[in-house]
């Protein structure tokens, strides 16, 4: 039987030569939102990973936006210049499609390095303001937030759109709404994060109204035919936070919209939130959104062997797997998962003579 993890799939028109996506990972290294040669080396090398898609990391809509100094940013002309750069690198020299997740940090803003301590930028540290639905902090010691009012919300929406509109000329492969992970959106749609009093708060429906206002807004900008999708939290793995059904109710009005994936993960709401440590610990919320919705759905989080990415996909728990820190301690984990499952991914050229038919050290280095 021919591996599932390395079939194409087909997103809004777009094909993808397998099942393996890079996960965005901030990487902290750019300047003012502004890539940098880090960029160009870490994303080329991943580019020629063998894997079907590399999202670049949550790239900010507006300055005060960024979790960190160093975090990359695409409100600027300058920002848009230098990824545009590294984009067309990544098309010229690699194989895989690559995508762009675009965000807003929220109250989880103003942020150090996490090598620096990964708290809320000193006084002396250089921070800023940060906003979110309601003034209340991420955690203890963690800057309050200014709560938005309508006039904010319309300014985040459109800086959305108008980096939805500078992706789209960078020629991304496919766009990404960061919905997750305790960040502005995210915030939105918890109960936990979000107690307003007024239309954007109190029920699910008025948690939802700006986060699908987002959406709809980059929607807009956004053509049939360039695959768009969004990062979900499928638990906040807190009382009273969101729980899979409220998942699934946000995945149907993307798909509503015209959205045509998600990607399922989980958590990161508050300082306090742990998330559970099994292996694949987001397939279960994935194979549910995917049952109840039937969107094109990715799963990610501890997913770290071959076999196990081989099953989550055969089994039709998810249509895509999406790996991150796997993909930092192995950048060929598609060259050698391929190896073991009996799949193909492109090479290339230059390392072609380290393939199984080319190179007998092959055998000898992996048993196969």
């Amino acid at each position: 039987m021919p591996s599932a993890l390395f079939t194409p799939v087909e997103i809004a028109g777009k094909t993808f030569e397998n099942r393996i996506v890079v996960a965005p990972m901030c990487q902290y290294a750019a300047n003012d939102g502004v890539a940098s040669d880090w960029h160009t080396t870490h994303l080329g090398m991943l580019a020629n990973s063998g894997a079907g898609l590399v999202i670049v990391e949550a790239t900010h809509v507006e300055r005060r936006g960024r979790i960190t100094h160093g975090c990359l940013g695409l409100y600027s002309d300058a920002n848009e210049a230098a990824l545009a750069r590294v984009v067309a690198h990544c098309h010229a020299i690699g194989a895989a499609k690559i995508g762009v997740q675009l965000a807003h940090a929220g109250r989880k803003a103003s942020s150090q390095r996490p090598w620096d301590g990964g708290k809320a930028l000193r006084p002396d540290e250089d921070p800023w303001p940060t906003i979110a639905p309601s003034a209340i902090p991420f955690g203890d010691n963690w800057h309050v937030p200014a709560e938005m009012d309508e006039a904010e919300m319309e300014r985040v929406i459109a800086a959305f759109a108008q980096a939805a509109a500078r992706a789209v000329r960078i020629g991304f492969d496919t766009i990404e709404l960061h919905a997750a992970h305790g960040y502005l959106i995210h915030s939105f749609l918890s109960a936990v994060s979000n107690q307003r009093g007024d239309s954007y708060g109190g029920s699910r429906e008025n948690r939802m109204r700006f986060p699908v206002a987002v959406a709809q807004a980059v929607r807009a900008a956004v053509p049939a035919g360039l695959p768009l999708g969004a990062r979900i939290t499928g638990d906040d793995w807190l009382d009273g936070g969101i729980a899979v059904e409220e998942a699934i109710v946000f995945a149907r009005a993307l798909k509503d919209l015209g959205y045509d994936y998600v990607d399922v993960s989980s958590g990161g709401l508050t300082a306090a939130a742990r998330n559970p440590t099994g292996l694949g610990y987001n397939v279960p919320l994935a194979e549910a959104v995917r049952q109840a919705t039937g969107l094109v759905t990715r799963a990610v989080g501890l997913i770290v062997d071959p076999h196990q990415a081989e099953s989550i996909v055969a089994e039709g728990k998810a249509d895509q797997v999406a790996l991150a820190r796997a993909m930092l301690d192995d950048p060929h984990w598609p060259w050698h998962a391929a190896r073991e499952l009996g799949g193909e991914v492109s090479r290339p050229p230059q390392y072609l003579r380290a393939g199984p038919h080319f190179w007998a050290g092959a055998v000898t280095k992996h048993g196969t």
